[in-house]
This record gives structure tokens, C-alpha cells and sequence, in this order.
């Protein structure tokens, strides 16, 4: 007997090499397209005499040959079940996934959203830990995103790795770009995502190759994040009359001569400052977002702010930090009290540390590095923009050692 269900054909054989007491074992086989075939034991036992190998099924009417023909139609109706379950699934099924799940064995092949949920949960279980509650939100943004596409694009309720190709990269880039109308920011970021979850599958060894390979993406214009020294000197003395701002000003600021994020300088301890070799004081702290251990030596800046504060934060905490959303509304007011066109956000005197306050100044890359808490060079890159100034002290300086040192023939 054979049965079609697409691509699907199950079909039923005697073993007739292997008889006991005249009866013959009863297989199965599943074949999907015209090479994928597994065959599998029925458990069942029939009379090869009264086996009918064109139909599959024993003739007759005997209560054998009833019992045996009812458990050949329940097999079949169950692997065509679990056929269609895996197909909308995942689009896709071989014959030894359809033999697995009809004995009741997991599948093996892991999929995308099954991965990326796992991935989450272990995500939520570190947030107040080492990972923040902002990040966790934007990973389910991305799950949900990626889980809306896969249903509308492909009809099924999750995705296969071994269907994953580059094809399905560029589709859902487009989804994003055109049917989302989303900003190349928001597409880079859950982009980023799903590169992610298939690191994670290679290294899982579920898959072996790479689907973004050849995806370049367009990339978000850049814009300079960070605060020239003309408008932080401006910051800094412009008078405030309101102390809400005054603490905002000052905790941006700190940021500009340490370099901490937000979430670091929130939760800053005065058990985190401590002695150098030279009896200076440094800040050690173990950043909350890599866990990586950053030392930074305090300048006079950031000292004269902690002595300003000393005893106003809650508990062993060094500031009396704000949430960084109000704190990003009271920096576009201030901004525009200090005459400062350019928008301001916290996360600005991260990149205005490494830029102004180290690069410019000549500290090294590496060491603007290590005090960021960077595990990769890389990574700095991205935060550091050299300025035109630098570039033109450094050229200036170049510009006497050439002079002296090399002359043209006249």
C-alpha cells in the first residue's frame, strides 16, 4: 500500500528472509522525494502466503488478518501526521525526522527561534547580573520580529538551520527595510541578533557554513558622537539654576573624564575607588555589560566631583544617579541653555572620553582601551574618532622632523 502526501510515500513489505512460525515481520518504509528513504519496524507479524505485497496489506478476513491491516492504516495515518507537523513546523522534513517522531524520539535538528528562545531565557536569568534589562528587551524585539517574518513570509512556525541560506538573510532584510519601514539602526541591531543565534548554531555544530557570508547590509550614516572640547568647556561653566540639572551636568561630566556608561557609574560603590602604587586614586570596577575588569586613574575633574557629592548617594553608592531616560531628557535642556546645537544623550561622554579626553591628548589606543573595559581593540576603533585638530598637531610635528631631516637636490 502506498500513500502520497506531497512528497511523502509510505509503503508496507514482508521481510521474508527472517519467518517464525510462518509469520514474517512487518516494515515499514518512508521515502520524501526520490532519495531520502528510511525503513523502520511495524512490530507486526503476517502470513507471507496471505500477503498482498502489491497493496501492502494481508488478504483475507481472518481476526489476524483485521489486526494487522487496522495497526498498517494507524502507522500510515500517523506518519502522514507527523509529516504535515514537521512541514509546518519548519518547511521542510526528512524520512528518518518523520521515523523519529512517530516513535516518539525528539528531533534532532535544532531550529532558529527554538535557539534564539533558549538564548533569551539564559539571557534573563543575568539581567540585574552582568546583562542589563535594556538589552533583554531589545533581544525579545528581535525574536518577535524575527518569529512575525517566518510566519508571513513562509507559513510555518519556525525555520530549519539546514534551510537557513543567504537568500533567507536578504529576504528578511528587505521585510525589515521595506515592509517595517524601520531606520538602518534597528535593522543592524537585529541583524546583529540573528548573527548571533547562527554563531551559536556553528558552534553547536547544527550547522556548518555561514548564510551572512557575502551580506554587507547598508549601514547607518555616521555622525559624531561625541562632545568637542570648546562645547564641554561651555558645559561645564555655563551657570545652572536649577540643582535637578546641576546633578545631571556634573554626572555627564564624571562620564567625560572616566569613560563609565551609564549603568556603570550608576551602580559606582566607593568600595570601586582605591589606591594606586603612587598613593593616586583609581577607579576598579568590573564592567556590567562584558563583565571586563577596567582600572582608570581619576583626573582632578572627576575627583573634585566625587568630593562634591561625597554622601549623597543611596547606601555605599558614590552619585545620586537619575534614570537614564530622564537624564537624557535634562541634557537636551541643558544643551539648549549652554547654546549647544548638537542633541546630547548620556552614552555621548563614553565616546567624548575616549575621543577628547584620551586620543586627542595622545594616550595610546590600547590604553583608552583597557580603561573603556573593551575585550576587542576593535571595538575602541568604533568609539574613537580621531580629531581634525590631532591630525593636524601630529602633521605639524611630522612636518619639522621631515624639514630637518630630508632636503631636496636644487
Amino acid at each position: 500500500m502506498n500513500t502520497s502526501n506531497s512528497n511523502l510515500k509510505v509503503s508496507f513489505y514482508l521481510k521474508k528472509n527472517v519467518s517464525r512460525d510462518g509469520l514474517s515481520p512487518v516494515m515499514g518504509r518512508i521515502t520524501i522525494g526520490k532519495e531520502d528513504m528510511v525503513q523502520f519496524s511495524c512490530k507486526l507479524e503476517a502470513d507471507a502466503y496471505l500477503w498482498d505485497t502489491r497493496a501492502g496489506r494481508v488478504n483475507g478476513k481472518s481476526a489476524h488478518a483485521r489486526l494487522v491491516n487496522r495497526e498498517i492504516d494507524k502507522i500510515n495515518v500517523a506518519v502522514n501526521a507527523r509529516y504535515k507537523e514537521i512541514l509546518s513546523m519548519r518547511g521542510q522534513a526528512t524520512a528518518n525526522e518523520v521515523k523519529n517522531a512517530c516513535q516518539g524520539i525528539a528531533l534532532s535538528q535544532e531550529t532558529l527561534l527554538k535557539i534564539f528562545r533558549e538564548h533569551n531565557e539564559a539571557f534573563e536569568k543575568r539581567v540585574g547580573v552582568n546583562r542589563s534589562k535594556r538589552t533583554f528587551w531589545n533581544c525579545k524585539s528581535s525574536y518577535k520580529c524575527l518569529e512575525r517574518f517566518i510566519r508571513e513570509k513562509y507559513q510555518v512556525s519556525d525555520f530549519s538551520f539546514r534551510q537557513l541560506d543567504y537568500s533567507f538573510i536578504e529576504e528578511y532584510d528587505y521585510y525589515m527595510r521595506i515592509d517595517c519601514w524601520w531606520m538602518p539602526n534597528t535593522i543592524l541591531q537585529k541583524m546583529t541578533h540573528l548573527r548571533k543565534m547562527i554563531k551559536i548554531a556553528i558552534r553547536k555544530k547544527i550547522i556548518s557554513h555561514d548564510p551572512f557570508i557575502g551580506y554587507l547590509g547598508e549601514r547607518p550614516k555616521t555622525c559624531q558622537r561625541y562632545v568637542p572640547v570648546n562645547e564641554l568647556e561651555k558645559l561645564m561653566k555655563t551657570p545652572l539654576k536649577s540643582s535637578a540639572l546641576e546633578v545631571t551636568r556634573d554626572m555627564f561630566v564624571f562620564a567625560c573624564f572616566t569613560g563609565l556608561s551609564y549603568i556603570d557609574l550608576y551602580q559606582l560603590n566607593t568600595m570601586e575607588i582605591v589606591k594606586g602604587y603612587d598613593e593616586s586614586l583609581w577607579l576598579c570596577i568590573s564592567r556590567q555589560k562584558s563583565d571586563n575588569e577596567s582600572k582608570i586613574p581619576l583626573l582632578d575633574v572627576a575627583l573634585q566631583l566625587i568630593e562634591k557629592y561625597r554622601g549623597t548617594g543611596s547606601g555605599e553608592k558614590v552619585f545620586p544617579m537619575k534614570s537614564c531616560s530622564l537624564m537624557n531628557t535634562q541634557l537636551k535642556t541643558i544643551a539648549t541653555l549652554c547654546s549647544i546645537e548638537r542633541r546630547l544623550t548620556f552614552h555621548m561622554s563614553r565616546h567624548t572620553f575616549a575621543t577628547e579626553t584620551c586620543l586627542s591628548e595622545g594616550v595610546s589606543l590600547e590604553s583608552v582601551s583597557r580603561m573603556l573595559g573593551h575585550k576587542k581593540l576593535s571595538t575602541t576603533q568604533r568609539y574613537a574618532k580621531v580629531t581634525h585638530n590631532k591630525v593636524n598637531e601630529e602633521m605639524e610635528a611630522l612636518s619639522e622632523i621631515i624639514n630637518s631631516e630630508y632636503v631636496l637636490a636644487s
